[in-house]
């Protein structure tokens, strides 16, 4: 069995022995799980879970964290009467190669307001992001490379 689905199991036990099963209570007994297999992880030998689940919380909060301000910003963009909005098309060469990373990576653009990922190259090399707020295209490819796709990549490998 692997660790995640151990993980799963102890939370799943954790929801039991509280005899409810909402998120909070779960989120708990995973967290608490996680903590448990990572402090036994001796005697399960070389494992690259615990690396790979910290990359993708990591991910996940940066996405929160991208979500929060670029709400803020659209938000203040909409109720103020100066517009400050300077929408532009990036062409954004890619990293990563395989198709679900892309995926991943397009679709997180995509939540974030603001950013629209509109298409990707034939070849997969290149990934078009309709952006609202462009003062320059380079730094908006810039964030874009060093802010989601080095961390999908990361949690991804």
């Amino acid at each position: 069995m692997k660790l995640f689905q151990i993980n799963l199991l102890l939370a799943g036990g954790w929801c039991a022995l509280f005899g409810t099963f909402d998120l909070g209570t779960f989120l708990g007994g995973f967290l608490l799980a996680f903590a448990a297999l990572s402090l036994s992880s001796p005697m399960y030998g070389r494992t690259a879970y615990f690396k790979r689940a910290l990359l993708a919380a990591r991910l996940g909060a940066y996405f929160l964290y991208e979500l929060t301000v670029s709400s803020f910003e659209v938000a203040w963009e909409v109720i103020t009467p100066r517009h400050n909005s300077r929408p532009a098309i990036v062409a954004v060469p890619l990293d990563i190669e395989e198709p679900i990373q892309i995926t991943v990576l397009a679709n997180l653009i995509s939540l974030t307001p603001g950013t629209l990922s509109l298409d990707v190259s034939p070849d997969g090399k290149t990934l078009y992001v309709h952006d609202m707020f462009v003062d320059d295209p380079d730094e908006a490819r810039r964030t874009i490379k060093t802010g989601f796709e080095r961390l999908v990549r990361e949690a991804m490998q």
